[in-house]
Protein backbone atom coordinates (compact mmCIF):
# COMPACT_ATOMS: atom_id res chain seq x y z
CA UNK A 1 0.00 0.00 0.00
CA UNK A 2 1.04 3.77 -1.36
CA UNK A 3 0.48 6.22 1.26
CA UNK A 4 0.30 9.98 1.01
CA UNK A 5 0.29 12.25 4.69
CA UNK A 6 -0.15 15.72 4.16
CA UNK A 7 1.47 17.20 7.09
CA UNK A 8 4.31 16.89 8.88
CA UNK A 9 3.49 17.78 12.51
CA UNK A 10 2.69 15.26 15.36
CA UNK A 11 0.01 13.18 13.84
CA UNK A 12 1.61 12.30 10.21
CA UNK A 13 5.26 11.24 11.11
CA UNK A 14 3.63 9.27 13.74
CA UNK A 15 1.59 7.57 11.17
CA UNK A 16 4.57 6.98 8.96
CA UNK A 17 6.29 5.71 11.68
CA UNK A 18 3.66 2.92 12.32
CA UNK A 19 2.90 2.39 9.08
CA UNK A 20 6.58 1.37 8.44
CA UNK A 21 6.41 -0.83 11.44
CA UNK A 22 3.76 -2.50 9.39
CA UNK A 23 5.64 -2.69 6.14
CA UNK A 24 3.76 0.08 3.95
CA UNK A 25 5.36 2.59 2.37
CA UNK A 26 4.71 6.25 2.57
CA UNK A 27 5.43 9.76 1.48
CA UNK A 28 4.72 13.08 3.81
CA UNK A 29 3.92 15.63 2.49
CA UNK A 30 4.70 19.21 4.39
CA UNK A 31 4.21 23.09 3.15
CA UNK A 32 6.91 24.65 5.27
CA UNK A 33 10.56 24.22 3.57
CA UNK A 34 11.74 22.69 7.02
CA UNK A 35 10.09 21.69 10.40
CA UNK A 36 9.24 24.91 12.20
CA UNK A 37 11.17 24.96 15.67
CA UNK A 38 8.84 26.85 17.51
CA UNK A 39 5.22 26.11 19.22
CA UNK A 40 3.83 25.84 22.77
CA UNK A 41 3.85 22.87 25.80
CA UNK A 42 2.27 19.90 24.86
CA UNK A 43 2.10 16.87 27.00
CA UNK A 44 1.34 12.87 26.91
CA UNK A 45 -1.25 11.23 28.57
CA UNK A 46 -2.77 8.14 29.03
CA UNK A 47 -2.59 5.38 25.96
CA UNK A 48 -0.48 8.17 24.01
CA UNK A 49 1.99 7.29 26.68
CA UNK A 50 2.25 3.69 25.71
CA UNK A 51 2.12 4.37 21.91
CA UNK A 52 5.08 6.39 22.35
CA UNK A 53 7.01 3.59 24.50
CA UNK A 54 6.11 0.89 21.55
CA UNK A 55 7.45 2.92 19.08
CA UNK A 56 11.19 3.40 21.31
CA UNK A 57 10.62 6.90 21.61
CA UNK A 58 9.99 7.27 25.60
CA UNK A 59 14.01 8.15 26.39
CA UNK A 60 14.03 10.94 23.79
CA UNK A 61 10.70 12.99 24.95
CA UNK A 62 12.21 12.72 28.39
CA UNK A 63 15.21 13.70 27.21
CA UNK A 64 13.58 17.10 25.27
CA UNK A 65 11.11 17.70 28.37
CA UNK A 66 10.64 21.46 29.35
CA UNK A 67 11.70 20.44 32.93
CA UNK A 68 8.63 22.20 34.12
CA UNK A 69 8.63 21.54 38.18
CA UNK A 70 5.08 21.89 38.44
CA UNK A 71 2.03 24.48 38.34
CA UNK A 72 1.47 27.32 41.04
CA UNK A 73 -0.81 29.76 41.07
CA UNK A 74 0.20 33.57 41.86
CA UNK A 75 -1.20 36.80 43.76
CA UNK A 76 -1.60 39.84 43.12
CA UNK A 77 1.88 40.16 44.95
CA UNK A 78 3.20 38.04 42.48
CA UNK A 79 3.67 35.62 44.85
CA UNK A 80 2.79 32.00 44.64
CA UNK A 81 -0.12 30.99 46.77
CA UNK A 82 -1.37 27.35 45.91
CA UNK A 83 1.60 24.65 44.60
CA UNK A 84 0.74 21.38 42.61
CA UNK A 85 4.08 20.15 42.10
CA UNK A 86 4.44 16.76 39.61
CA UNK A 87 4.48 14.16 41.74
CA UNK A 88 5.30 10.63 39.10
CA UNK A 89 2.24 8.36 39.38
CA UNK A 90 -0.77 10.94 40.57
CA UNK A 91 -2.58 13.49 38.50
CA UNK A 92 -2.77 16.02 41.04
CA UNK A 93 -0.88 18.54 39.01
CA UNK A 94 -1.61 20.55 35.59
CA UNK A 95 1.60 20.01 34.32
CA UNK A 96 2.33 16.42 33.19
CA UNK A 97 6.01 14.23 33.85
CA UNK A 98 6.06 14.26 29.65
CA UNK A 99 6.00 18.03 28.66
CA UNK A 100 7.60 18.63 25.96
CA UNK A 101 7.28 21.42 23.06
CA UNK A 102 5.64 20.70 20.35
CA UNK A 103 8.36 21.58 18.09
CA UNK A 104 10.49 19.30 19.78
CA UNK A 105 8.02 16.60 19.33
CA UNK A 106 7.44 17.15 16.08
CA UNK A 107 11.52 16.70 15.27
CA UNK A 108 12.08 13.74 17.29
CA UNK A 109 9.25 12.19 15.88
CA UNK A 110 10.42 13.21 11.57
CA UNK A 111 14.15 11.87 12.90
CA UNK A 112 13.00 8.68 14.01
CA UNK A 113 11.62 7.92 10.37
CA UNK A 114 13.43 10.43 7.77
CA UNK A 115 16.03 7.36 7.50
CA UNK A 116 13.47 4.73 6.94
CA UNK A 117 13.70 3.10 3.40
CA UNK A 118 9.52 3.37 3.51
CA UNK A 119 8.98 7.10 4.64
CA UNK A 120 10.09 9.72 2.55
CA UNK A 121 9.32 13.45 2.79
CA UNK A 122 8.48 16.55 0.55
CA UNK A 123 9.26 19.77 2.25
CA UNK A 124 7.60 22.83 0.77
CA UNK A 125 4.99 20.62 -1.32
CA UNK A 126 1.00 20.85 -0.89
CA UNK A 127 -1.52 19.20 -2.73
CA UNK A 128 -2.45 21.68 -5.84
CA UNK A 129 -5.72 20.04 -6.73
CA UNK A 130 -7.71 15.95 -7.18
CA UNK A 131 -7.67 14.72 -10.03
CA UNK A 132 -9.78 11.46 -8.59
CA UNK A 133 -10.78 9.51 -5.84
CA UNK A 134 -12.29 6.28 -6.59
CA UNK A 135 -12.05 2.80 -6.45
CA UNK A 136 -9.07 2.25 -7.93
CA UNK A 137 -6.60 4.92 -6.00
CA UNK A 138 -6.42 8.86 -5.22
CA UNK A 139 -5.04 11.04 -7.84
CA UNK A 140 -3.40 14.15 -7.16
CA UNK A 141 -1.58 17.05 -8.53
CA UNK A 142 1.38 18.22 -6.40
CA UNK A 143 2.61 22.00 -6.27
CA UNK A 144 5.78 20.69 -7.86
CA UNK A 145 3.35 20.33 -10.79
CA UNK A 146 4.15 15.73 -10.51
CA UNK A 147 0.85 13.88 -11.39
CA UNK A 148 1.05 10.96 -8.63
CA UNK A 149 -1.15 8.09 -7.38
CA UNK A 150 -1.75 6.93 -4.08
CA UNK A 151 -3.87 3.65 -2.49
CA UNK A 152 -4.75 6.71 0.14
CA UNK A 153 -4.21 10.00 1.08
CA UNK A 154 -4.17 10.65 5.02
CA UNK A 155 -5.01 14.87 5.58
CA UNK A 156 -2.79 15.29 9.01
CA UNK A 157 -2.36 18.70 8.36
CA UNK A 158 -3.99 20.22 11.75
CA UNK A 159 -6.78 22.28 12.91
CA UNK A 160 -7.33 25.05 9.57
CA UNK A 161 -6.95 21.35 7.11
CA UNK A 162 -6.66 22.67 3.28
CA UNK A 163 -6.21 18.81 2.07
CA UNK A 164 -10.19 18.39 4.66
CA UNK A 165 -11.32 21.36 2.48
CA UNK A 166 -10.94 19.67 -1.09
CA UNK A 167 -11.99 16.41 -0.10
CA UNK A 168 -15.02 17.30 1.95
CA UNK A 169 -18.35 19.67 1.72
CA UNK A 170 -18.50 22.07 4.35
CA UNK A 171 -21.05 21.29 6.10
CA UNK A 172 -19.11 17.59 7.08
CA UNK A 173 -17.31 19.94 8.77
CA UNK A 174 -18.59 22.47 12.26
CA UNK A 175 -16.32 24.11 14.25
CA UNK A 176 -17.41 25.29 18.20
CA UNK A 177 -16.36 27.96 19.60
CA UNK A 178 -15.24 27.65 23.35
CA UNK A 179 -15.59 31.27 24.06
CA UNK A 180 -11.96 32.19 25.18
CA UNK A 181 -9.27 33.61 23.14
CA UNK A 182 -5.52 33.24 23.38
CA UNK A 183 -2.15 34.55 22.38
CA UNK A 184 1.18 32.89 23.11
CA UNK A 185 4.71 34.14 23.17
CA UNK A 186 7.95 33.54 23.38
CA UNK A 187 9.42 36.15 25.89
CA UNK A 188 13.51 36.63 27.02
CA UNK A 189 14.03 34.31 30.72
CA UNK A 190 15.21 36.99 33.01
CA UNK A 191 15.93 36.35 36.64
CA UNK A 192 12.98 36.41 38.65
CA UNK A 193 11.49 33.39 36.25
CA UNK A 194 11.28 30.11 37.73
CA UNK A 195 10.85 26.92 36.63
CA UNK A 196 6.92 26.68 37.83
CA UNK A 197 3.95 27.24 35.55
CA UNK A 198 3.23 30.34 36.55
CA UNK A 199 -0.53 30.81 36.30
CA UNK A 200 -2.35 34.81 37.08
CA UNK A 201 -5.64 35.61 37.87
CA UNK A 202 -7.02 38.70 36.92
CA UNK A 203 -10.84 39.81 37.74
CA UNK A 204 -11.42 40.98 34.13
CA UNK A 205 -11.64 37.46 32.91
CA UNK A 206 -8.40 37.44 31.84
CA UNK A 207 -5.45 34.84 32.76
CA UNK A 208 -1.61 34.93 32.33
CA UNK A 209 0.60 32.29 32.28
CA UNK A 210 4.68 32.06 32.42
CA UNK A 211 6.18 28.36 31.49
CA UNK A 212 10.14 27.44 31.62
CA UNK A 213 11.50 25.85 28.10
CA UNK A 214 14.98 24.03 27.56
CA UNK A 215 16.29 27.39 25.63
CA UNK A 216 16.70 29.81 28.34
CA UNK A 217 13.32 31.72 27.00
CA UNK A 218 10.13 31.51 28.59
CA UNK A 219 6.73 30.50 27.14
CA UNK A 220 3.82 33.55 27.52
CA UNK A 221 0.30 33.19 27.07
CA UNK A 222 -2.19 35.56 27.85
CA UNK A 223 -5.99 34.71 27.49
CA UNK A 224 -9.33 36.68 27.72
CA UNK A 225 -12.96 35.50 27.93
CA UNK A 226 -14.95 38.61 26.36
CA UNK A 227 -17.36 39.82 29.36
CA UNK A 228 -19.61 41.95 26.67
CA UNK A 229 -20.57 41.99 22.68
CA UNK A 230 -18.14 44.88 22.75
CA UNK A 231 -15.14 43.03 23.88
CA UNK A 232 -15.71 39.80 21.92
CA UNK A 233 -16.06 41.83 18.34
CA UNK A 234 -12.58 43.82 19.24
CA UNK A 235 -11.28 40.13 19.65
CA UNK A 236 -12.58 38.73 16.75
CA UNK A 237 -11.81 41.61 14.67
CA UNK A 238 -8.09 41.37 15.87
CA UNK A 239 -7.98 37.44 15.18
CA UNK A 240 -8.93 37.72 11.85
CA UNK A 241 -6.50 37.55 9.62
CA UNK A 242 -4.73 35.18 11.71
CA UNK A 243 -7.98 33.32 13.92
CA UNK A 244 -6.65 30.03 14.42
CA UNK A 245 -4.23 31.17 16.51
CA UNK A 246 -5.88 33.05 18.94
CA UNK A 247 -9.73 31.51 19.38
CA UNK A 248 -9.99 28.41 21.38
CA UNK A 249 -11.99 25.89 19.08
CA UNK A 250 -12.94 22.43 18.56
CA UNK A 251 -13.06 20.57 15.04
CA UNK A 252 -16.08 17.90 14.87
CA UNK A 253 -16.70 16.09 11.83
CA UNK A 254 -19.71 14.17 10.88
CA UNK A 255 -17.57 11.61 9.08
CA UNK A 256 -13.61 11.56 9.22
CA UNK A 257 -13.04 9.70 5.42
CA UNK A 258 -14.25 9.85 1.92
CA UNK A 259 -12.77 6.74 -0.11
CA UNK A 260 -9.49 6.51 -0.06
CA UNK A 261 -9.07 10.01 1.87
CA UNK A 262 -9.12 10.12 5.59
CA UNK A 263 -8.66 12.62 8.31
CA UNK A 264 -6.35 12.21 11.66
CA UNK A 265 -5.52 14.44 14.69
CA UNK A 266 -6.71 17.87 14.34
CA UNK A 267 -8.07 17.95 10.90
CA UNK A 268 -10.31 15.52 12.19
CA UNK A 269 -11.30 16.34 15.85
CA UNK A 270 -9.31 18.87 17.31
CA UNK A 271 -10.03 18.90 21.04
CA UNK A 272 -9.90 22.50 22.65
CA UNK A 273 -6.98 23.22 24.13
CA UNK A 274 -8.93 23.73 27.05
CA UNK A 275 -8.56 19.54 27.28
CA UNK A 276 -5.35 19.18 27.04
CA UNK A 277 -5.79 16.22 25.24
CA UNK A 278 -5.14 17.39 21.37
CA UNK A 279 -1.00 15.81 20.79
CA UNK A 280 -2.52 12.58 22.54
CA UNK A 281 -5.77 12.15 20.54
CA UNK A 282 -3.36 12.62 17.32
CA UNK A 283 -0.99 9.66 18.65
CA UNK A 284 -3.56 7.52 19.33
CA UNK A 285 -5.25 8.27 16.45
CA UNK A 286 -2.15 7.15 14.46
CA UNK A 287 -1.77 4.37 16.05
CA UNK A 288 -5.81 2.72 15.44
CA UNK A 289 -5.48 3.92 11.75
CA UNK A 290 -2.33 2.51 11.32
CA UNK A 291 -3.42 -0.86 12.41
CA UNK A 292 -6.51 -0.98 11.23
CA UNK A 293 -4.64 -0.35 7.76
CA UNK A 294 -2.54 -3.47 8.87
CA UNK A 295 -5.18 -5.66 8.67
CA UNK A 296 -6.53 -5.60 5.19
CA UNK A 297 -5.36 -8.02 2.56
CA UNK A 298 -3.81 -7.42 -0.77
CA UNK A 299 -6.75 -6.42 -2.49
CA UNK A 300 -9.23 -4.62 0.10
CA UNK A 301 -10.32 -1.49 -0.31
CA UNK A 302 -9.20 0.89 2.27
CA UNK A 303 -12.09 2.34 3.14
CA UNK A 304 -12.56 -1.03 4.89
CA UNK A 305 -10.03 0.14 7.37
CA UNK A 306 -11.02 3.83 7.86
CA UNK A 307 -14.66 2.77 8.51
CA UNK A 308 -13.39 0.40 11.33
CA UNK A 309 -10.73 3.40 12.46
CA UNK A 310 -13.50 5.95 13.25
CA UNK A 311 -16.44 3.30 14.52
CA UNK A 312 -13.50 2.85 17.40
CA UNK A 313 -12.32 5.60 18.16
CA UNK A 314 -14.62 7.90 17.73
CA UNK A 315 -16.46 7.00 20.90
CA UNK A 316 -13.27 8.69 22.54
CA UNK A 317 -12.92 11.10 20.85
CA UNK A 318 -16.56 12.24 21.57
CA UNK A 319 -15.95 12.18 25.46
CA UNK A 320 -13.29 14.10 25.20
CA UNK A 321 -14.24 16.91 23.44
CA UNK A 322 -17.16 17.07 26.46
CA UNK A 323 -15.99 19.98 28.09
CA UNK A 324 -17.58 20.98 31.52
CA UNK A 325 -20.18 23.47 31.18
CA UNK A 326 -18.06 26.05 33.57
CA UNK A 327 -15.00 25.61 31.41
CA UNK A 328 -13.28 28.11 30.52
CA UNK A 329 -15.39 30.40 32.70
CA UNK A 330 -14.30 28.97 35.62
CA UNK A 331 -10.53 30.25 35.12
CA UNK A 332 -11.61 33.65 34.11
CA UNK A 333 -13.26 35.06 36.95
CA UNK A 334 -15.07 38.52 36.03
CA UNK A 335 -15.43 39.82 39.51
CA UNK A 336 -13.18 40.26 42.10
CA UNK A 337 -15.67 38.40 44.26
CA UNK A 338 -15.33 35.36 42.03
CA UNK A 339 -11.60 36.00 42.13
CA UNK A 340 -11.26 35.74 45.59
CA UNK A 341 -13.34 32.44 45.87
CA UNK A 342 -11.30 30.92 42.98
CA UNK A 343 -8.47 31.60 45.40
CA UNK A 344 -9.76 30.11 48.45
CA UNK A 345 -10.40 26.76 46.75
CA UNK A 346 -7.08 26.44 44.58
CA UNK A 347 -5.60 27.33 48.11
CA UNK A 348 -7.42 24.90 49.95
CA UNK A 349 -7.11 22.18 47.41
CA UNK A 350 -3.69 22.52 46.70
CA UNK A 351 -3.13 21.29 51.02
CA UNK A 352 -5.70 18.91 49.84
CA UNK A 353 -3.46 16.91 47.22
CA UNK A 354 -0.35 17.68 49.45
CA UNK A 355 -1.63 14.43 51.20
CA UNK A 356 0.34 11.53 50.38
CA UNK A 357 -2.56 9.07 50.21
CA UNK A 358 -4.98 11.66 48.72
CA UNK A 359 -2.33 11.93 45.56
CA UNK A 360 -2.11 8.35 45.27
CA UNK A 361 -5.63 8.10 44.89
CA UNK A 362 -5.82 10.83 41.80
CA UNK A 363 -4.24 8.23 39.47
CA UNK A 364 -1.81 7.83 37.59
CA UNK A 365 -2.37 9.71 33.38
CA UNK A 366 1.24 8.19 32.62
CA UNK A 367 0.31 5.04 33.44
CA UNK A 368 -3.08 4.62 32.85
CA UNK A 369 -4.47 3.94 29.21
CA UNK A 370 -7.35 6.02 28.86
CA UNK A 371 -7.81 4.35 25.35
CA UNK A 372 -8.05 0.54 25.34
CA UNK A 373 -4.89 -0.20 22.77
CA UNK A 374 -5.33 -3.57 20.09
CA UNK A 375 -2.18 -5.62 20.07
CA UNK A 376 -2.31 -5.43 15.79
CA UNK A 377 0.19 -8.27 15.02
CA UNK A 378 1.74 -6.54 11.81
CA UNK A 379 3.31 -4.07 13.88
CA UNK A 380 6.93 -5.06 14.41
CA UNK A 381 8.40 -3.62 17.66
CA UNK A 382 12.38 -3.32 18.09
CA UNK A 383 13.03 -5.87 20.49
CA UNK A 384 13.85 -3.92 23.31
CA UNK A 385 10.77 -2.69 23.76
Amino acid sequence: MRVLISGAGVAGPTLALLLAKAGMCCTVLEKSKALLPHGQNVDLQGSAVTVVKKMGLMEEVRRRNTKEKGSQFIDSDGKPFAPFPIDKGSAASLTSEFEILRGDLSALLYEATKDHPAVDYLFGTTIKRIISNDERCVKIELSSGDVEEYDLLVAADGQWSRVRKLFFPCEDVKSVEMGSYSVYYTVPRILSDNDWWNIYLTSSSRLITLRPDPYGTTRAMFSLMPCNKAQHKEWFEAGRSDRQTQQKLQIKMSRWSNSRVVCLGDAAYAPSPLTGMGTSLAIVGAYVLAGELSKLSVDEHPSKALRAYEDKFRPFVDEVQKVPFFVPGIMHPNTVRKRWLLHGFLRGFSKIVAVPWVRRRLGDPGNSEDFPLQDYTKFVWDKSM
